[in-house]
């Protein structure tokens, strides 16, 4: 399995960006694909996830209202919307893929992709 983010940039604080993640290898189709992140100094952190087959999204509380996960399974992508952006949103986001959904949090992710830079001026 592979995945791969991109999307990520410098942006002013209240702008927008829209990651995006190809997935190729298999499907997933009892799993799910989220995002993660990891700013400098810090543990990396969830984001954002979405199931495959239905297509439920789930976020932190941190970007509730602000983020958007989406997948289209025609192309096997999946994307986060990003608006009113933040500066403390600035991170390494990565992508990743889990099989099934145990815990709902990172034990279930199998498979992860390179990180995004995204960078959120003040």
């Amino acid at each position: 399995v592979q995945l791969q983010a991109s999307g990520g940039g410098l942006v002013q604080a209240g702008g927008s960006l829209r990651l995006s993640c190809s997935t190729s290898g298999r499907t997933f189709t009892n799993g799910a694909v989220g995002w993660f992140r990891q700013a400098p100094g810090k543990e990396r952190e969830f984001v954002a996830r979405v199931t495959w087959n239905m297509g439920t999204p789930y976020y932190a509380d941190s970007v509730k209202g602000r983020f958007t996960i989406s997948r289209d399974r025609s192309k096997n992508m999946v994307y986060l919307q990003m608006n009113s952006l933040k500066f403390e949103d600035t991170a390494v986001y990565y992508c990743a893929a889990a099989r099934t959904l145990r815990y709902d949090d990172s034990r279930d992710y199998n498979w992860w992709g390179q990180g995004t830079l995204v960078t959120v001026s003040s």
